[in-house]
């Protein structure tokens, strides 16, 4: 009995161990350390057993079909499926985008026109507007690298009025859609009360998504973009600049933590904001949530509301928001929320509670600088770790905030333009920004990756990098008169320029509807002279990036300014200390005219001005190229027509871009007003119309801008007042004092 027992046995657990290995696939290492059995076996000579049958080749996931889920997908496979919205592929930029029809380092954007009919948001209509209006709008399908449907699918909430019904079919019929290759969705809102999925109602396909709320377990990396949720008051350009006017030192404010909103009793909502109440003192945290929202918010309210309604009413939001040190912003129906861009331009540290958000644009801004991401777990311990923050970051995070609210989020232009600048980053691999570039003043919206992505080339990272500007410039003399006599105020300019120790080349830029003179015409000097032939009446052309300019500072000049050689050498020594403006003799400024409710411009001599014009100026050689490649056609078509402006153009193009005024410095008081000559421009300056086109000019470029980026200064840089001992400086520039 005993042996029969014991046959049994050893049958029914060899036939257990013959069904765990058929059946159910089972199988053990050949030793503790081996993780891949395939090495081991060819390592002990063993062949693989036959019932486990011949290996199957390896199918990349992006490549397996939606039916074959179910059968080839492996639990880690499964992963990477997002519900909802991918139900093709896990897509990356090298399986789902069609890089070739980028060739020629070549990024042009189309918007497909909108069909007759179809309702379409501001908000959305805003995000098409910051499209066509920039520079990567083509008109031309067929040159475009990205497209952009004119079907709005910001709000795909079903029970929302902005709903696009039948966007399914819509889409499906569009020619160029091609299963959403090379296209991008922009998204503020998915899915609807009370589960808030990421349905979208379409099937995107192979379209890259910029969606608000995004977490990061949907975000396919480096294929789609987080951008912020935003309301629809939000501008379209411009925007208000960040409330941080002052850096107080402590950088404390009234309250230490605020927060003021909604708290859901139904639905999908925030945990978060229904435990505030354990952190709220009354006093430094000020932490206040209400019941009293919805139609039937009464049929729902728990024993708590009635004391936390009263507790917000007394409280106002914007005096919270202005006087807190952090702010906190805590999940809402969605991962995002309003309380981000708003705390944000406050100069209010924000303090994130909404775990597995993707923050917007986490691509390229590191958010460890500007913002504190907390744990929603542990929501007990944010005001003693706020309160562990040193004050020096304090400063330092406040101030990031300032940085990145006006770079990227005061208008949807700018979110918009920054998601085509990641995507073009992306796209043009070899010519990307770096994170500093991204990260600190001015951003990459104006740092042009096209001109260099070489920091040291820029003038914004000079003191960061602790080099300087090479010590040399090049004279860049618009020309628009024949030249008919040696005593013209050009050749007398030309010569006072050259005799510079610091001149390299002298380029006379010949925009004359006259032939250009002979070379034994222009005078002999010790820097060389260049003549370029432009085109005539093109004003633009001045600022056009000439291959010959290899200076970091271009002097730029009129044919009828009158300067010194001595003046050149001063206004090119304050420059080096100020490379990134605009450094000049000629002063303008700007006003606002309440009565007519527009911008002004004066040429009047007062203590005060905002442009530097670029008759007699000293810039970076960089604006040359932002001028010609940021700045709209549209913009730079009126100043050619206008054969007006483009020195105001320049102007606002550099404030705009350093939040700062140019530098004035000083001339010889004798030719205070006859500055710009007497020759032919005389009668320009004295003609109404060409003043009233200068008024009309500000105002246009205003409008562009969405703001008026002109800064005020009364700063003026004289020798005996500059850097160096006075004694010293009366005797190195003393024609500059000649009466």
């Amino acid at each position: 009995m005993q042996a029969k027992k014991r046959y049994l046995f050893l049958f029914s657990t060899g036939a257990c161990l013959f069904l765990l290995f058929y059946i159910g696939g089972v199988h053990f290492p050949l030793s503790r350390e081996g993780t891949n059995q395939g090495d081991e076996y060819r390592h002990s000579n063993l062949q693989w057993p036959h019932f486990l049958g011949p290996l199957q080749p390896f199918s990349p996931f992006d490549q397996l079909e939606t039916e074959d889920f179910n059968v080839h997908i492996s639990p880690r496979q499964k992963r990477d499926v997002v519900p909802g919205i991918y139900t093709k592929k896990r897509c990356r930029m090298e399986s789902c985008f069609d890089f070739s029809k980028c060739n020629n380092n070549r990024f042009k954007v189309y918007v497909y026109p909108q069909q007759k009919g179809e309702k379409m948001s501001e908000s959305y209509q805003n995000i098409l507007f910051a499209i066509e209006g920039s520079r990567f709008y083509t008109s031309d399908p067929g040159q475009a690298c990205l497209f952009i449907l004119s079907l709005d699918t910001l709000d795909r909430d079903q029970l929302s009025p902005q709903y696009v019904h039948n966007l399914k079919t819509k889409i499906q019929n569009l020619p160029l859609w091609n299963g959403g290759k090379n296209h991008i969705i922009f998204n503020l809102y998915s899915g609807t009360w009370p589960d808030y999925t990421e349905d979208f109602g379409f099937d995107i396909g192979e379209a890259m998504l910029a969606k608000a709320s995004i977490s990061t377990e949907n975000l396919r990396p480096n294929f789609d973009v987080s951008i912020p949720l935003f309301s629809k008051e939000h501008p379209r350009t411009g925007g208000e600049r960040g409330y941080l006017k002052y850096n107080t030192i402590p950088p404390f404010r009234k309250y230490m933590l605020v927060f003021k909103g909604k708290r859901y009793l139904t639905g999908i909502g925030s945990d978060t904001r229904n435990a505030l109440y354990h952190v709220h003192n009354s006093e430094d945290v000020v932490l206040l949530t209400t019941c009293k929202h919805g139609k039937d918010w009464q049929k729902h309210k728990d024993a708590r509301c009635d004391r936390d309604n009263s507790e917000y009413d007394r409280y106002d939001y914007r005096e919270m928001l202005h006087n807190s040190t952090f702010c906190l912003v805590p999940r809402g129906r969605r991962l995002g929320s309003f309380r981000f861009l708003e705390a944000l331009q406050a100069a209010c540290v924000p303090v994130m509670l909404s775990n597995g958000w993707e923050l917007p644009f986490s691509e390229i801004i590191d958010w460890n600088t500007a913002a504190v991401i907390g744990d929603e777990r542990l929501l007990l311990q944010i005001p003693s770790t706020v309160h562990s923050i040193h004050q020096d970051r304090i400063l330092s995070l406040r101030q990031q905030t300032q940085f990145l609210w006006e770079a990227y989020f005061s208008s949807v232009e700018r979110i918009v333009l920054t998601t085509l600048e990641i995507l073009q980053d992306r796209v043009l691999q070899q010519a990307s920004r770096s994170s500093l570039m991204w990260n600190s003043l001015p951003g990459g919206l104006f740092t042009l990756p096209q001109y260099s992505t070489y920091l040291g080339d820029f003038p914004f990272y000079y003191a960061k990098l602790g080099i300087k500007p090479l010590p040399k410039f090049t004279a860049v003399i618009h020309t628009v008169t024949p030249l008919v006599s040696q005593s013209q105020p050009i050749i007398k300019l030309l010569v006072a320029v050259a005799k510079s120790q610091y001149c390299a080349k002298v380029i006379v830029l010949w925009n004359c509807d006259k032939p250009l003179p002979a070379k034994q015409r222009w005078p002999a000097t010790l820097a060389p002279v260049i003549v370029i032939e432009g085109e005539s009446k093109v004003m633009s052309s001045r600022f056009l990036p000439y291959d010959t300019i290899s200076t970091d500072a271009v002097l730029s000049l009129d044919e009828d300014t009158v300067l010194s050689t001595t003046e050149v050498d001063f206004a090119f020594t304050v420059w080096q200390s100020f490379p990134e403006r605009i450094v000049g003799y000629p002063a303008r400024s700007h006003f606002w005219d309440s009565n007519k409710e527009r911008w002004g411009y004066t040429s009047k001599w007062t203590n005060d001005y905002s442009m530097v014009l670029t008759g007699a100026a000293i810039y970076h050689r960089y604006y040359n190229h932002l001028y010609t490649h940021y700045l709209p056609t549209s913009l730079k078509g009126m100043v050619d027509q206008l054969s007006n402006c483009e020195d105001i153009l320049m102007n606002f193009l550099v404030s705009a871009v350093t939040k700062l005024p140019p530098i004035k410095v000083t001339q010889k008081k004798q030719y205070k007003e006859t500055m710009m000559g007497q020759s032919s421009r005389s009668s320009r300056w004295a003609d109404p119309d060409h003043f009233a086109q200068r008024q009309t000019c500000m105002n246009k470029f205003a409008s562009w801008f969405g703001t008026m980026p002109l800064v005020h200064s009364r700063m003026r840089l004289d020798p005996v007042l500059f850097k160096d001992q006075v004694s010293i400086l009366r005797k190195k520039y003393r024609d500059i004092e000649r009466l």
